[in-house]
């Protein structure tokens, strides 16, 4: 009988369990009922305190509870724009192709919305290219201008 509720427990959290965080992911069992978790068991109760109360999902969506890691939805983002940097920059000064298609798609932003996104970028290719620019400068210009701007401000967040 203990296994089959340690196995059930153990299969209820797993879906949770590698957020951000460490091993019981993050969330209030994580950060605040098991902080000091050493040992597995201590790790599963965590797990399952962060999966089953729903402040995981709160916790990735604010920033807080140790999931500042998870960055909601733009967490993807700046791999991609490190990855394809190049590319990116070639396609945000003409407005439009695959890359900045892609970016758009990762981001969420709908097709209605798209025709924006592309020439607001474009419009801020300078700030978001500088000749000093890395991945990290160009994601944040890109933020500041998607902030900047009352259509694209719902994406961020």
């Amino acid at each position: 009988m203990k296994k089959i509720i340690a196995g059930a427990l153990l299969a209820a959290s797993s879906t949770m369990t590698f957020a951000a965080g460490g091993p019981a992911g993050c969330g209030l069992g994580t950060a605040v009922v098991f902080k000091d978790a050493n040992e597995w068991h201590e790790h599963v109760l965590a797990a399952t305190t962060n999966g089953t109360s729903g402040n995981q999902t709160f916790g990735m969506t604010s920033g807080t509870l140790g999931c500042e890691a998870a960055n909601g939805p733009l967490a993807g983002v700046q791999t991609f724009m490190d990855n394809n940097m190049d590319q990116l920059a070639m396609d945000v000064a003409k407005g439009q192709g695959e890359t900045l298609s892609a970016l758009a798609e990762i981001i969420g932003v709908d097709a209605a919305d798209q025709t924006t996104f592309n020439s607001k970028l474009q419009a801020s290719f300078d700030t978001m290219f500088s000749t000093e620019a890395t991945s990290e400068t160009a994601y944040q210009a890109m933020k500041d201008t998607m902030q900047s701007d009352l259509v694209l401000k719902k994406y961020l967040g």
